[in-house]
């Protein structure tokens, strides 16, 4: 049986990833910083269903100490998915050091110290690395500069641990589109979201699962490296 470790994985769309590899009979660990009892609740549930497939473990992934802890607990592993990321506004004329190192950390720092400290574990199985881009790293999205700066670069490492890993570990990405609104200090007016929705092709919103569907897709498939998918019903084609 398969093991994937899904960063962010308690909640929203890291949540549906865990559900989609785990139907799709892996076992899964589930990464968490503050919500443990949504992550808690998640592994039960997956327990339930197939006893001692899930299990979750804490880290702050801007925290290198933390990251190495984590790497230390996996003695398996045969899928990365670095989902886990920092999502506000940072507007150019009001940027702190302090916004700059917690998204660059998280967005970028984590993902890459994750995919190199692991790579030894993912090399033995022919595993692979998944990673959550965004349509925005290629077309950056007004007053989020930080944020866009580090999908830009998290596109840009998919690319470059593709060749760097290979032949024995597959990295690739999926950029999503607009899957689920905003929370918090980026919530969207309803102004906002109808301007949003009226670039998409489609004309709708994805879902978690059109996501997590295609992780799946590239888990299984041996053939793909280095290549970032656009799940965003048409958006990128307006912009």
């Amino acid at each position: 049986m398969k093991t994937a470790l899904v960063t962010g994985g308690a909640h929203r769309i890291g949540q549906q990833i865990c559900r989609t590899l785990h139907e799709a009979n892996f076992t899964i660990i589930i990464h968490y910083n503050t919500s443990s009892i949504d992550a808690e609740n998640l592994a039960n549930e997956f327990n339930l269903i197939r006893a001692n497939s899930a299990r979750t473990i804490q880290a702050e992934l801007s925290n290198i100490k933390d990251i190495e802890q984590l790497c230390q607990t996996i003695e398996s592993l045969d899928l990365l998915v670095n989902n886990a990321s920092v999502f506000y506004p940072t507007p150019i004329n009001s940027l702190t050091l302090s916004d700059y190192q917690t998204t660059m950390n998280t967005n970028l720092m984590g993902p890459l110290f994750l995919s190199s400290t692991l790579s030894k574990k993912l090399s033995e199985n022919q595993g692979s690395i998944v990673n959550i881009v965004d349509i925005h790293g290629d077309r950056p999205l007004k007053n989020h500069t930080i944020y866009n700066i580090s999908k830009a670069a998290i596109a840009m490492m998919t690319k470059t641990l593709a060749k760097e890993l290979a032949p024995n570990i597959r990295v690739n990405g999926v950029s999503p589109g607009s899957i689920l609104w905003p929370e918090n200090e980026a919530e969207l007016s309803h102004d906002q979201k109808q301007s949003m929705l009226n670039k998409i092709a489609l004309n709708k919103q994805g879902a978690a699962t059109d996501i997590a569907n295609t992780v799946l897709f590239l888990a299984q498939s041996d053939y793909i490296t280095g290549q970032i998918i656009a799940v965003d019903g048409g958006r990128s084609l307006n912009q």
